[in-house]
């Protein structure tokens, strides 16, 4: 019921917010893989909360238990299930809004098409569950560094109306990490925190774009019509939480452009490979990937939850009005960059399984 994602390479995460723990199980890993917890464990200390003064402050250390699917260090080809356990759940924070919608956020919603759920902490709606997707992305990473040497690099580019400058062909894990909002644009970087920092103090949040770059993909991967490389990527991208919007290549500037201007012209390098001599495609055409690097962006909308009182209706649709309480980031971009790259992992992986399986079983 919509808790499933991929085809061949298959994710199934499950948890809320405040209960016993989340995590995911993965099904069609391939078998011999080498894995263990550390693996795992560092893109999800990327993603945990109370990692810095611009991000929520509820103490997890996000630790991941492998309880199946590995064995003496090596995947077994059976479903792998990754657990982490709440720690620091504050349930107490959210008793008014047992009763209380939060504006923008999934309260009215999950309310009217179960008739039931869980308030502490946003339950299933909180982004406590893109834990197994980070944690399942860095088994897909791993793959497909292994098999094809591919990188997946997401930063933050825009905070509101601050703008780095970064180059997707370069850029590095390293030059990422290097300040706590994740822009490698060193000097904007400073400008984003200071204004997320502000915000905080205001009770209020704001929003931005995270764009990522995955290199060296190989060709051919993505099916015709429904199931475009690019399809895919935005279905995964959109199903974050907090996610708004798209683009990939030139995106919506693409549409200022003649078709003259736009086109990425075909031109054979000095190993006589087909490359293109510009990527407005954005490493992807007619749905297949070119070989190019693939480069999308991801918009997040400022964090539902603020402590500013505003006006909302209760499940007795009586009129109110509700400053939340508890622990909440006033911008996610920081800690939704390994989400955004884990989710490019994901597909990437399960659309090389794929190919493998259909346009390389003859070999």
């Amino acid at each position: 019921m919509g808790n499933t994602f991929g085809r061949l390479f298959r994710i199934t995460t499950f948890g809320e917010s405040h209960g016993g723990g989340v995590g995911v199980v993965v099904d069609g890993c391939p078998p011999r893989v080498d894995l263990s917890e550390n693996d795992i464990q560092g893109d999800l200390d990327r993603r945990r909360p109370g990692q810095s003064k611009i991000t929520t402050p509820r103490k997890e250390t996000d630790t991941c238990e492998i309880i199946s699917g590995v064995f003496e260090g090596k995947t077994l080809g059976t479903p792998i299930a990754i657990l982490v356990r709440n720690k620091d759940a504050r349930s107490q924070d959210y008793n008014e809004m047992a009763v209380k919608f939060r504006p923008s956020h999934a309260d009215a919603t999950y309310e009217a098409k179960y008739g039931i759920r869980n308030w502490q902490g946003g339950g299933r709606s909180s982004a406590r569950e893109t834990i197994g997707r980070v944690a399942a992305g860095a088994i897909a990473k791993k793959i497909l560094k292994q098999v094809a040497n591919v990188e997946i690099v997401g930063y933050v580019k825009r905070i509101k109306d601050l703008e780095g400058k970064v180059n997707p062909d370069t850029v590095t894990l390293e030059e990422v990490e290097s300040n706590i909002v994740r822009c490698p644009d060193g000097e904007m970087a400073e400008k984003m925190i200071d204004l997320i920092d502000k915000t905080r103090r205001d009770k209020d949040s704001i929003g931005g774009v995270v764009e990522c770059v995955a290199r060296y993909v190989p060709k051919g991967l993505g099916e015709p019509v429904f199931d475009k490389l690019e399809a895919d990527l935005a279905k995964a991208a959109m199903s974050l939480p907090a996610s708004k919007g798209f683009e990939i290549g030139s995106g919506f500037a693409g549409t200022l452009l003649t078709g003259s201007e736009h086109n990425d012209e075909f031109y054979i390098d000095d190993s006589g490979n087909i490359r293109t001599k510009t990527n407005r495609s954005g490493g992807i055409q007619g749905g297949i990937s070119n070989g190019e690097n693939i480069i999308i962006r991801v918009a997040f909308k400022p964090t539902a939850t603020i402590g500013k009182e505003q006006k909302t209706v209760t499940s007795d649709s009586e009129e109110t009005t509700l400053a939340a309480k508890g622990r909440h980031d006033p911008c996610v971009l920081s800690r939704a960059v390994p989400m955004v790259e884990a989710m490019v992992a994901l597909v990437l992986c399960d659309h090389l399984l794929r190919w493998q399986g259909q346009c390389n079983v003859l070999g």
